[in-house]
C-alpha cells in the first residue's frame, strides 16, 4: 500500500503528528526493537524554533472525557541543538518490514516542522533545513494555539500567504504547511498556502481549550499557560468537516489528523480526501496505535 506524497514514496498512509511521538525517548526504553516495528511511514518531529524554548510553566495537561488538553508550549533546544543533538539521533530511523511493498526495511522520510515568529526567522530556518540532506521535507507551522504568533499567521489568509511565498523560494523540499483550525475560513487559509506554493496542507491542529482548576470558585485556569489546545476523540468530526472542505478547495495533498484511533476513523479522512492520515494523541495511550492503523488500512 504504497503512498506518493509530494515526491516522497512512503509505505502506508500514516504518519505521526509533530509533537506526539518522541522517537527519541521510545529508542531508549525499547532500543534496537523499535526499528524492527516502528509505527509510522514518515516521522514528523516535534516544532522548532530558532531560539531554545522552554515552554509553558507546569501544569500542562489536562484529561478529558474525549481527550486532553495541552498547554506544553513548544520546549526544544532550538535550530542548533537540534541540528547538532537530535538530527543524528533521528537519521536512519527505519520503517517496518512488514508493511513494505518489497518485504524490506527501508529509511523513514524525517520531516522537520518549524515555527517562527516572522518571515525573516522562518527564512533562517528554512535555509538550515534545506542544507540538511537528512531531512526529507519541511511543515511549517502556523497554527499552535499555545503560541500566539503561530496562531495569528495561520488564522489570517493575505498574512499567510505573504510569509509561504516569502519563504518558499528558500527551498527545494516540500513544504507542508499546517492550518490551525482556529480559523473564520480554513479553507481560504489552505487555498492562500497553496497559491504561494505550498505543495501540501496538514490539519487540523488542536482547538483552544481551557481547564478550571478544580474547587476553584474564581475562574482559575488550571494549566501554567492559561489555555492550551484540545485533542483526541473529541476533535474528530471537526477535523473530518475541516478536512472535506478544505480538500474540496485546494489540489495540492491535504494531511488530515484529529482524533485518529482506529483504521475506520483514518479510512473517513482518506475518503473526504486526505492523501495521508497522523496519528496524534492515541500514541500517548499506545506507542504503536499508528502501527495498528496502517495495518488496518490494508
Amino acid at each position: 500500500m504504497s503512498v506518493q506524497f509530494c515526491g516522497l514514496e512512503l509505505a502506508h498512509a500514516v504518519i505521526n503528528g509533530s509533537g506526539t511521538f518522541d522517537v527519541i525517548a521510545a529508542r531508549r526504553a525499547f532500543g534496537d526493537g523499535l526499528s524492527g516495528r516502528f509505527p509510522f511511514a514518515a516521522f514528523v518531529s516535534k516544532t522548532i524554533t530558532l531560539q531554545p524554548r522552554q515552554g509553558n510553566p507546569p501544569p500542562r495537561l489536562w484529561e478529558t472525557p474525549a481527550g486532553m488538553i495541552n498547554s506544553i508550549g513548544l520546549p526544544n533546544k532550538g535550530l542548533a541543538g537540534y541540528l547538532r543533538e537530535d538530527l543524528p539521533e533521528l537519521t536512519g530511523m527505519v520503517g517496518d518490514p512488514t508493511l513494505t511493498a518489497d518485504g524490506q526495511a527501508r529509511p523513514v522520510p524525517l520531516i522537520t516542522n518549524i515555527m517562527g515568529s516572522s518571515a525573516t526567522e522562518l527564512a533562517e530556518l528554512i535555509e538550515a533545513c534545506d542544507a540538511r540532506s537528512e531531512i526529507s521535507a519541511i511543515e511549517l507551522n502556523v497554527s499552535c494555539p499555545n503560541v500566539a504568533t503561530g496562531l495569528d499567521i495561520g488564522a489570517d489568509p493575505r498574512q499567510l500567504e505573504a510569509v509561504v511565498r516569502a519563504v518558499r523560494g528558500l527551498t527545494g523540499k516540500p513544504l507542508i504547511v499546517k492550518l490551525t483550525p482556529n480559523a473564520a475560513d480554513v479553507p481560504a487559509c489552505a487555498l492562500a498556502a497553496e497559491e504561494a506554493g505550498a505543495d501540501a496542507v496538514s490539519l487540523i491542529n488542536t482547538l483552544r481549550a481551557m481547564a478550571l482548576a478544580p474547587g476553584a470558585v474564581d475562574g482559575r485556569p488550571w494549566l501554567g499557560g492559561g489555555t492550551g489546545g484540545l485533542s483526541g476523540p473529541a476533535i474528530r468530526p471537526v477535523a473530518l468537516a475541516q478536512v472535506a472542505a478544505v480538500a474540496r478547495r485546494v489540489a495540492i495533498p491535504v494531511v488530515g489528523m484529529g482524533g485518529v484511533q482506529s483504521a475506520a476513523d483514518a479510512r473517513q479522512l482518506l475518503d473526504v480526501g486526505a492523501t495521508l492520515v497522523a496519528v496524534g494523541t492515541e500514541s500517548f495511550r499506545d506507542p504503536a496505535a499508528g502501527a495498528s492503523v496502517a495495518r488496518g488500512l490494508l
